[in-house]
């Protein structure tokens, strides 16, 4: 295995293990069947080291929206963005973007869902925990899958400064992840919320609101790549962006992310949407939106953890339909506790 070296990528400022460690999100982006870029907002962590020295940069998904996971599984490029450097306690961030092959991990849920809350608690220690008997209840929430990303390549802006070229760094090849865990039996449960949504009300004022998205558009070589727009502007058909030096954009099938978070992540509210890119020639591109992604935002305060609690009824047939498929049972608070 010749995974990147993260701990040496960037010439100056923070290193990669620090933006990893410190960054409340990633945006994080998957390849659909159809070759079609998907980007979430998601929180990184560290991974464990490796044999090698080495480890990974992973992120988790629901067991009840297992998607992201299995889209990874089926093609493992995956690509990680970290533009918001809200909360991270870094100065002078830089924008990084790193390619990776993914590795799931969904064997064992216990273990899982054991280390999803105590990295959870241990990267907020500030954030607000749930009462016992209201996390008995949030299981639908925080059964999880892991996947980890190991680095083929990274990109980054110094200063996170758009209008200047980025630097780059590519692993040597062969660049081989650890394999998956054997894909789980029988049909996915594909999205939690297929309710159609008026993606025109979804993004009203998001420019004015969240500043300029994160687009993500598909390299040459087939990786989904996430920037963040230098510029936005709403249109007609959806926005047209200004994309960052550097990032050569083909029209092509497009994902539109707008975000933002507390910074303990009190709160987070975001906007997914599939698009089609367009470059227009004169250095910017058109985003023809088609239709609004599932909603998986977080309100704010006591909303929170009332909408958590009431988003997760409708989810309990979901939880035990993925765990069977993996030859589980839904994993108990007390199990999981157990290993915190």
């Amino acid at each position: 295995m010749t995974p990147l070296d993260v701990s040496a990528l960037l010439d100056a400022g923070p290193d990669l293990d620090e933006v990893v460690a410190s960054f409340v999100t990633t945006e994080y982006s998957s390849l659909t069947r159809a070759g079609a870029p998907v980007t979430f907002p998601v929180t990184p962590y560290l991974g464990a080291s490796r044999d090698d020295g080495t480890h990974s940069l992973d992120v988790s998904t629901g067991l009840t929206y297992p998607l992201k996971a299995e889209r990874a599984r089926r093609d493992p490029r995956v690509t990680l963005s970290f533009s918001d450097p809200c909360g991270s306690g870094i100065d002078d961030p830089p924008i990084v973007i790193v390619k990776g092959l993914a590795t799931v991990r969904d064997r064992d849920l216990v273990a899982n869902s054991a280390r999803y809350l105590r990295e959870s608690f241990e990267k907020f220690p500030e954030a607000p925990r749930p009462p016992v008997f209201v996390q008995r209840r949030m299981d639908w929430y925080w059964a999880r899958i892991w996947i980890e990303v190991t680095p083929v390549e990274v990109i980054w802006w110094p200063h996170g400064d758009l209008t200047h070229p980025p630097q780059c760094r590519r692993a040597p090849e062969p660049v081989l992840a650890p394999p998956s865990d054997p894909a789980p039996g029988g049909r996915t449960s594909g999205s939690w919320n297929d309710t159609p949504v008026d993606w025109r009300k979804r993004v009203r004022g998001a420019v004015d609101r969240f500043g300029p998205p994160v687009v993500t558009t598909v390299d040459p070589d087939g990786w989904p790549i996430p920037w963040r727009a230098r510029a936005a502007s709403s249109s007609p058909a959806g926005f047209v962006v200004t994309p960052p030096a550097g990032i050569d954009v083909g029209a092509g099938p497009a994902s539109v992310t707008f975000h933002h978070h507390g910074a303990g992540m009190a709160f987070q509210e975001n906007v997914g949407l599939v698009a089609t890119a367009s470059p227009t020639g004169g250095g910017e591109v058109e985003l023809n939106v088609h239709r609004a992604l599932t909603d998986c935002s977080i309100p704010h305060g006591l909303r929170s953890q009332i909408g958590l609690m009431r988003r997760g009824q409708p989810l309990r047939a979901r939880l035990d339909r993925e765990a069977t498929r993996r030859g589980q049972t839904v994993p108990t608070y007390d199990d999981v506790a157990a290993l915190i």
